[in-house]
Order: C-alpha cells, then structure tokens, then sequence
C-alpha cells in the first residue's frame, strides 16, 4: 500500500497510479462481475503473461482493492475477488465504459459521414 508521502498530490494522478495499466483495468473488470481463479484469468486476459498478472493481482491486493482467498482443499484453490474499497471503483469502470463505447459509436458513425 502506498504510503501517505508516496502518493502523488493530484487525485487523479493516485487513481491512476493505483489502476492505471491495461491490465490492472481488465482485471478489474473482470472481478466486478465475480470471483475468479488466477488461470480463469490469465486465460480470459488474451495476451497477460503470468509474471504480469501474478505481479498486477499481488499490487492490487497490497494496494487493498483485492483480496485473495486461499481455500485449504486438495488441490488447493485460491480466488481473487474484490474488496470493498475494490466495489468503490465501479462507477469509474463504468464510466470508462460509457465513455469507451459513445467514443466507438461516433467513430463509426464519423466513418460512415466520410
């Protein structure tokens, strides 16, 4: 977790020093939906290589936005989900959302003008 003197000033330059890389967002939108194994995700996240999901997952949950739960089965199982500080980013995912596809819709329809 950073610590007070580690962040930056600007709000929005911390948020995106917390999620900022693809693949932190594409994991987050990923466990807004539902918990998932680390193997479900890495082969949903076309592209992620294991060091690269391993370190993102292993930042997220220092950070306290997700949280790992190791169940004590044979073989063992362990899945990633969410946290409640984790849930408090969704209005910004969907916002990215929302913004992402009227940005594709005027592309095309930009396209389609020419």
């Amino acid at each position: 977790m950073l610590t007070k003197e580690e962040m930056p000033a600007c709000p929005v330059a911390t948020t995106v020093q917390l999620i900022g890389s693809k693949w932190k967002l594409l994991i987050l939108r990923n466990l807004l939906a539902r918990p998932w194994r680390f193997n479900e995700l890495r082969k949903d996240l076309e592209g992620i290589s294991q060091k690269v999901l391993a370190d993102s997952l292993r930042a997220l949950e220092s950070d306290g936005i997700v949280a790992r739960t190791a169940y004590p089965e044979v073989p063992p199982r362990v899945e990633y989900s969410l946290t409640p500080l984790g849930e408090s980013m969704k209005p910004i995912l969907d916002a990215m959302e929302k913004w992402g596809t009227e940005y594709k819709k005027r592309l095309c329809t930009d396209a389609d003008n020419e």
